[in-house]
Order: structure tokens, then C-alpha cells, then sequence
């Protein structure tokens, strides 16, 4: 695969011409992989390439810094394992690629098709997950694992035990960026920061949006990054994500309380057509424990300004409001939009959907519809030459292991977060937690600690607002946060694997 120059699209000239930059490099085809690669396509079933391998492959292949807007499901997995699993030397016993994914079964897809379609290439890989046993992840990093997947928590883990080294390290990926914010991994993404090696490494994000929010994370992991969205035939992050949910007319609370508790939004705007309808879904809301508050016409002047400020301030994650309430009202990080039911004017969808991708980046609106009104949101999306996705409601399960395996993430993290003292001081429940735990009735105590410490983090932040986000400087992007920000750490010079030296 031939390199050349690539595009250089950022968030300061995003709204330039967009001239065909895409063909800069060209698509990717089957017959440009490395034949043992090709072996693992043909091991998958793959026909041909995705789009989002097609377009995205070679721009990986060149080794600069991106970010790829690709929802999921749209094979974003083999788009950065196909030259990853090229590039990374099987020769050298050392982790050269650390994937940091939100979950643990996307974890274990991951390394499944990485194992899948680089069989033949001799790179060994491994899932690295919390919630189950250490042995296996060492004796998979002892043995020389090329290829880490894992989420940031015990990532984290492994790194602070000294079991995983990332000294060697040559690619990182964040796939699902803006679900890995929603699970809380903020904190643990910028201690992994602190691990990564000096020498430039590439490095690639993925994400189904790109709101204000995640924007922020690429000024702190990425240098200059190109940007493709491959959602749309546009090459910047603008899009906005629209999804409905079929949901039953006399059950719409329940259902977006179980939509929330998946999508778990940086924060949100949440409309509603009448004033009754807000006052009752903000009484829902903060009754199941959400940091939620309401706006309508009626509020004062001052309880407005509170809730306002609130909002601007990055403290309030999910404010509901009627289109009257919300007019003319600037909140430019809203990472989502969400329509208790569709508007009684098409236009004012426009409106309301518009409230989020702002500021260079994107969002989602969701819209929930019962029967009939699925007509109507479908007939909006027609006329304004918009597509927009039917998702299935949540059943009881997956908003269980969703939020079992959020819950697991915080706690590890407040866990790695106490000191000596604290941990010692704790061992004295450990006889009571193991008695706790036996019993369906002594259980539920448990639940209701898990359960209360589970909805304050409905009340903090996903990422720091803007105000208290300070990144570092591009040049200090992959630096170790123990070393002075002063040293120059160039990151010019990132060589590709076909010719070591050439600068971008």
C-alpha cells in the first residue's frame, strides 16, 4: 500500500471546502492486504471491505493520528486490526498495540477477530478485563502478548502492579470513546496517560459521536489529528446521531429511565411537549436517583438563572424542558437530545435535534415513540432528508450488565484511588461483606449500598467542564506525567513500518 500525503482536516478549518480531501488516499481494497492477512479476511467470510475499512485502512496504515467517526456495528474493528496486525513485529516479545475498548465483551470481540484474522501472522493478543481473575492476563503478557485489548481500569491495574509494560508500545486505539466517557473511565484514561512511552506512538480514536466532551479527550491523547467521519459522506465530525425507540404508550417513563441507564449521556436535554409531561418525567427522573432538573415558562427569573447556570456549568447532567422553556438558550455541551415524544411541529425536531453537535463536534438525539407516533418520526426524518435508526428498547438483562459492569469499573477505581491506611482500615468488613454475601436477605444490604453509591455518579461529571479541563500541551501529549512538561518531546519523525525514519 502505497503512502502518500493525508489530509490535515482539523476543528479550526473544518468548515473549508470539501474538496474530495478523502481521495488523497485512496479506498483500500482486499487485494492490497498482505497475503497472510488476506488468509484471515477469507477465515472471517469478508467478501469485500466495509467502507469503514475501505476508507479508513490506509490513513492507518500512514501512521498519523486520527479520529474516525464510525458507529457501531459498521466494522470499525477490522479497520484498525488489519494494519495493526501488519505493522506490529510478531519477533518482539512486547506489547506493541494497547486497545482500550468500555466493555468487556467488546474486549473479548476484539481479541476474538484479532485472533481470527491474524491466526497466520504469529501476533498473539489478549482481553483484559475486570471482574475475573489476574492469572490468565499474566501469563498472557509473560509469554510476550503483541496486542493488549482491554478497558482502562485494568489496564490501569496491570500498569500499576508493573505486570505490563508499556515501554514497547507503537500503536494505541480508543474504540468507543465516547462510551468509554459513560462508563466513568475519564479518571483511569488520564492515569493511563501517565504510562504511555516517550517515543511518538500513533495514535487512533473511534467513536459513534464526537461531542464537545470527547473532543476535549483527543487535545489530550492525539497530536494533530486527521479527521474522517464515516458515518456520512462528509470528512469532519459534524453529524448528529438519530436513533428512536418503540416504546410501549403506557410505559414511556420506565423505558427512558432503562435508555438512560444504557446511553448513561455526559449530559442531555430532555424535551418534552407540555409542561405536565416535564414536571412528571423530572419527578421520575429524580425519584430513580438522576441529577435532573426542570425548566418551563412558569419558573421565576432567579430559579431559572439557578438552573441555567447549573447547566452552562457542566453540575447538571439531564435538564427537562418544553421548546417554549428552552428557546433561544446557548448550551453548547450537550453530548445528546432526547425527545420524550416527537414534536407536534416538524420543524421544531430541527430545533431540538440542533441543540446538540455543537462546537466543531457531534451528538445523538433520541426520540421515544409509541405505535403511532412512529409514522410521524419517520415521516419528519423523510422531509428533512435526514437517516435516522430504530433501536431495540433495553430489556431488564442488558441494563443489568450494563450497569453491573459500570458499577465494577467505579469501584475498582475508587478502590486503586485509597491509600495504605484506608486499605488496611478496610479489612476489618471483609469477614461481614463475605456473611453479607451468602443470604438473599443479608444480599439485599449489599444492593442498597451498590444501589446508593451507583446514583451519585449520576451527579458527578462525566469529564471536567471546559472551565476546569486544562490538557497539556501538544508536545507533552505521550509524555509520563512524572517528567517535566518543559523537556521537548517531538513527535515528528513517527516512522512507518516500510520505512523507518520517513517523517510524516
Amino acid at each position: 500500500m502505497n503512502e502518500s500525503n493525508s489530509f490535515t482536516n482539523t476543528p479550526e478549518n473544518k468548515n473549508s471546502s470539501e474538496s474530495s480531501l478523502l481521495d488523497v488516499l485512496p479506498l483500500a481494497t482486499l487485494a492490497d492486504l498482505p497475503e497472510k492477512l488476506r488468509e484471515g479476511v477469507v477465515r472471517a467470510g469478508w467478501t469485500e471491505l466495509l467502507p469503514v475499512q475501505a476508507k479508513a485502512i490506509p490513513y492507518l496504515f500512514s501512521q498519523r493520528d486520527m479520529m474516525i467517526q464510525s458507529r457501531t456495528g459498521s466494522g470499525k474493528t477490522g479497520a484498525y486490526l488489519l494494519p495493526i496486525l501488519e505493522m506490529v513485529n510478531p519477533l518482539q516479545n512486547a506489547t506493541q498495540a494497547l486497545i482500550l475498548v468500555p466493555t468487556r465483551e467488546l474486549a473479548l470481540q476484539v481479541a476474538s477477530e484479532a485472533e481470527l484474522l491474524g491466526r497466520t501472522t504469529g501476533v498473539r493478543s489478549i482481553a483484559v478485563y475486570g471482574g475475573v481473575g489476574y492469572r490468565a492476563q499474566l501469563d498472557a503478557f509473560k509469554a510476550g502478548a503483541h496486542i493488549v485489548i482491554g478497558t482502562p481500569g485494568r489496564i490501569l491495574d496491570h500498569l500499576l502492579r508493573r505486570s505490563l509494560s508499556l515501554a514497547n508500545l507503537r500503536f494505541l486505539v480508543f474504540d468507543e470513546a465516547d462510551h468509554m466517557l459513560s462508563m466513568g473511565f475519564y479518571p483511569d484514561m488520564r492515569r493511563v496517560k501517565s504510562y504511555l512511552p516517550e517515543h511518538p506512538i500513533s495514535t487512533f480514536m473511534f467513536s459513534a459521536t464526537f461531542p464537545p466532551q470527547v473532543m476535549r479527550l483527543t487535545d489530550q491523547f492525539l497530536r494533530d489529528p486527521g479527521f474522517i467521519n464515516l458515518s456520512s459522506d462528509h470528512i469532519h465530525v459534524t453529524e448528529t446521531e438519530h436513533l428512536y425507540y418503540t416504546v410501549p404508550g403506557l410505559d414511556k417513563d420506565r423505558s427512558l429511565v432503562r435508555i438512560i441507564e444504557v446511553e448513561n449521556p455526559m449530559s442531555a436535554i430532555i424535551f418534552c411537549n407540555t409542561k405536565l409531561h416535564v414536571e412528571y418525567v423530572t419527578t421520575v427522573l429524580q425519584r430513580f436517583g438522576y441529577d435532573a432538573d426542570l425548566l418551563t415558562s412558569d419558573l421565576s427569573q432567579v430559579a431559572r438563572e439557578k438552573v441555567l447556570t447549573r447547566v452552562r456549568q457542566g453540575t447538571l447532567r439531564f435538564l427537562v424542558a418544553t421548546d417554549v422553556a428552552a428557546r433561544g438558550i446557548d448550551l453548547p455541551e450537550l453530548s445528546h437530545v432526547i425527545q420524550y415524544e416527537p414534536p407536534d411541529d416538524p420543524e421544531s425536531y430541527i430545533h431540538r435535534a440542533g441543540r446538540t453537535g455543537r462546537a466543531g463536534g457531534s451528538g445523538t438525539a433520541i426520540t421515544l415513540v409509541n405505535g403511532g407516533e412512529r409514522i410521524d418520526i419517520l415521516r419528519i426524518a423523510k422531509r428533512f432528508s435526514f437517516t435516522i435508526e430504530e433501536r431495540p428498547l433495553p430489556s431488564d438483562e442488558e441494563v443489568e450488565r450494563v450497569v453491573s459492569e459500570r458499577i465494577i469499573a467505579l469501584l475498582e477505581a475508587r478502590l486503586r484511588a485509597r491509600d495504605n491506611l484506608q486499605t488496611v482500615r478496610m479489612q476489618r468488613f471483609l469477614p461481614l461483606a463475605h456473611t453479607l454475601s451468602e443470604t438473599d436477605e443479608e444480599t439485599g444490604l449489599l444492593a442498597m449500598l451498590l444501589d446508593d453509591f451507583y446514583q451519585e455518579t449520576f451527579h458527578a461529571p462525566v469529564v471536567p467542564p471546559a472551565s476546569e479541563d486544562q490538557p497539556e500541551k501538544a508536545a507533552s501529549t505521550h509524555r509520563p506525567e512524572s517528567r517535566s512538561r518543559n523537556e521537548g518531546s517531538s513527535r515528528s519523525g513517527r516512522s512507518s513500518t516500510r520505512s523507518r525514519g520517513r517523517r510524516r
